[in-house]
């Protein structure tokens, strides 16, 4: 008997014991995108030459004007603190959106879209962001996992007539419904159920569904006028046992009987419209399924796959819109400030903080940017996607987080003037929406990584699912022979395949040895746990969270090689150190958690080597915030998608930044004077150019200033005792426009032909 057969009749009866059969939810989930670097990482063989030979991001000459114009206008409109008052978008901005094709991004321009890929997609998303989240959310929305995209995909040529031009210029606004009250993460567990049913429906008998549903968070519902919708499908009339179809996604116009748009949510009180959505015996022809009746049931691998593509475009455009407005006001803002006769970023806890958010911004952009290059080559990497869903929400928020420590006070008075309090309010958002971070980062990034991007696990799992004794035995010795050569790696070192950068050979050679011992170490704990691992959601998500940082070192080599900038180099060795250090922590972390005999004396052999793997020392941190400050390109470099507002604390310390690069090194000479005489203009006499200077420090001041506003009225003796005691503290908003007025006018469904 081969020795393949052998072996895998032993180990059949175990590995079917551990590995029960999928569900088909989680089977295409499983099966949904490709897999890329992240694959070769997985199984500790990254190669330079495959990683460097993705191509750089590239727009076309339409992609790059629409940026340049209408992008830019886009943002001129957008004032952050009015549109968070109001609490909408002025309607000049709504118009603007629809006539622009904001909205239609991601359509072809065959069916009146804009057709762009998807570095364009999300460059778009994450310039707006720099300016107003709710207006960036507002656009993403509609050309991020929804209708557009699913028909697109899946919708049959009469809908993708039908709908795509109208949902292109903005006639239509979409919106999804999938999250229920009582599934939200567990978004497979809809309750929501359809019955397929017989009845008229514009004077002909039609199939189709007759559904109830109950749908929150759903961005844009209240001004939509078509929600997607995901239920499951039933067919009653089949025996029992053979009733479910499967979750199913239909297109409903708006209003159609039965169907409610329930009022507002306020998700941290943002302006971007979202709301419920509820049905009650809401029927659903035939012709509204997207795809047709061949694609009934056939919802769930549609969301998936939409998914896989998606989570690497809007939400991480977000977080890394962010990263960039943190970082430049941070070190904008402490060069304009000054205490004890110093600019506050010259001191060493602020310029600390300011150094390791340039070096984090480098890495998580740079893993943006690889997966869109990767995304706009046809690749649909839903682990990379997941990967960057996590990191680059949560580096959004720490950043923003550094920049409120940093602006002190002027961070918590909120006013026209504040820098990054509504960002700071909003940060939690992204963190939730999508498959919230606490759930991505180990049934997601690790629980779905281990299989697709193991080299030898999902053969495995096939063999079991067919006996297949030999076909098991086969990928048991590929296996341990994989086992193997990353013992030797981890132990003796890794070999560098390809030719990384040459400045960047020491962090290549970092990173081979690294991802050696990761993929090591997800084999012992795959072996020593099983399925249980599956359940230990502490150490899946540690064993998410490596591979992240060693995804976003990667991409940080990468960057350097395309980017070709010299002058890039030390963020780009930060970069990567601090990923890589941060991927040894969590390790030693969780080789200390696991539940088995001798992990510390395992640990310590997997680990060897790994003291180098230090954290940049201070000396280094301070070179990086020299650089910041003396040096406007980098900080250009760094945040390139950084946009000017209409107005608002942003745009002031914009003005006040280019004014202080005209004066050079006079400006801490100029506020010596200020403070000696507390008079702008005598200061600014001192000055060869008294003009500049005075500018300047009238922008200075705009930039240092905070608002105010009326305050309660107390009584006074001899006060009316009937008079109200206070005032608003903000002056009275003008009312939002009513939400029937965006929406457009519509008394009947639009006409929806025949499939």
């Amino acid at each position: 008997m081969p020795l393949a057969k052998l072996i895998g009749r032993w180990a059949m009866h175990p590995f079917s014991k551990a590995l029960p059969p999928l569900g088909d939810t989680e089977r295409a989930a499983l099966e949904a995108g490709t897999v890329g670097f992240e694959g070769r990482l997985f199984a500790g063989n990254p190669d330079f030459d495959v990683l460097c030979g993705t191509g750089p991001n590239q727009l076309t000459e339409r992609e790059q004007a629409f940026l340049d114009r209408e992008v830019r206008e886009l943002c001129h409109m957008l004032d952050d603190h009015a549109i968070d008052q109001a609490r909408d978008l002025p309607p000049e901005v709504w118009r603007y959106l629809r006539e622009k094709r904001f909205f239609g991004m991601i359509i072809p321009e065959a069916f009146g879209g804009l057709g762009f890929g998807h570095f364009a997609h999300a460059t778009v998303v994450t310039r707006i962001a720099t300016v107003n989240v709710a207006t960036a959310v507002t656009v993403m929305v509609p050309n991020s996992l929804g209708p557009a995209e699913l028909l697109l995909r899946y919708g049959t040529d009469t809908q993708k007539d039908h709908y795509l031009p109208r949902l292109a210029d903005g006639r239509e606004l979409p919106c999804f419904g999938l999250t229920s009250p009582y599934a939200g993460s567990d978004a497979a567990s809809i309750p929501d159920r359809g019955v397929l049913v017989e009845r008229e429906f514009n004077g002909r008998m039609t199939r189709g569904f007759l559904v109830d549903f109950d749908k929150r968070y759903i961005t844009l519902a209240p001004v939509a006028t078509v929600v997607g919708l995901a239920f499951h499908a039933v067919d009653e009339s089949r025996p029992e046992g053979e009733r479910a179809l499967g979750i199913t996604c239909a297109l409903i116009p708006v209003p159609h009987a039965g169907m409610e748009i329930g009022r507002r949510h306020r998700p941290m009180d943002s302006a971007f419209m979202n709301g419920p959505i509820r049905g009650r015996q809401v029927f659903v022809p035939m012709d509204w399924i997207i795809g047709g009746e061949p694609q009934v049931g056939q919802g769930w691998r549609m969301l998936m796959e939409c998914l896989a593509a998606g989570r690497a475009i809007s939400l991480p455009a977000l977080g890394s819109a962010m990263q960039q407005t943190a970082l430049y006001v941070s070190n904008g803002y402490g060069q304009i400030r000054e205490q004890f006769g110093m600019p506050v970023g010259k001191f060493h806890a602020i310029a600390g903080l300011v150094a390791q958010m340039s070096a984090e911004l480098y890495a998580s952009d740079a893993a943006r940017r690889f997966t869109a290059a990767a995304l706009d080559k046809g690749e649909q990497p839903s682990v990379a996607s997941a990967i960057l869903k996590v990191q680059l929400t949560e580096a959004g928020r720490r950043a923003v987080n550094h920049g409120m420590d940093i602006l002190g006070g002027k961070g918590i008075i909120s006013g026209p003037s504040n820098l990054l309090g509504v960002s700071y309010r909003q940060a939690p958002i992204a963190i939730t929406v999508e498959g919230a971070n606490i759930l991505t980062r180990a049934l997601i990034v690790f629980g779905q990584g281990a299989v697709r991007c193991h080299p030898h696990v999902l053969d495995e799992m096939a063999a079991v699912q067919a006996n297949d004794e030999e076909a098991l035995g086969k990928a048991l010795i590929a296996h341990g022979k994989h086992v193997a050569l990353n013992l030797w790696h981890s132990v003796f070192g890794a070999p560098v395949l390809g030719e990384p950068p040459e400045a960047l050979m020491h962090e290549a050679q970092l990173l081979a040895r690294m991802s050696a011992k990761y993929a090591l170490t997800a084999d012992l704990a795959m072996g020593l746990l099983g399925g249980k691992l599956k359940r230990m959601e502490l150490l899946s998500a540690r064993l998410g969270d490596v591979l992240a940082h060693l995804y976003l070192a990667s991409a940080s080599i990468w960057r350097y090689h395309v980017d070709a900038a010299p002058e890039m180099l030390p963020f780009a060795r930060a970069a990567i150190r601090l990923q890589l250090d941060e991927a040894g922590k969590i390790l030693r972390d969780l080789y200390a958690n696991l539940p088995t005999g001798g992990r510390r004396v395992i640990g310590a052999v997997v680990l060897r080597r790994t003291g180098h793997l230090a954290p940049l020392r201070d000396v280094q941190l301070l070179e990086l915030a020299d650089l910041l400050r003396k040096n406007p390109r980098i900080v250009e470099r760094l945040a390139p998608d950084l946009s000017e507002p209409a107005a608002g604390g942003l745009r002031d310390l914009m003005h006040a930044m280019e004014l202080g690069a005209q004066l050079g090194d006079t400006t801490m000479a100029l506020n010596k004077v200020l403070r000696r005489t507390n008079s702008l203009e005598e200061a600014a006499c001192t000055a060869p150019n008294p003009a500049l200077a005075l500018a300047y420090l009238k922008a200075a001041d705009r930039v240092i200033q905070v608002d105010d506003f009326e305050g309660p009225t107390h009584k006074r003796a001899g006060a009316d005792a009937d008079a109200p005691l206070s005032a608003p503290f903000a002056p009275p908003m003008q009312p939002a426009q009513p939400l029937s007025a965006r929406r457009p006018e519509r008394t009947t469904p639009p006409p929806v032909p025949a499939m």
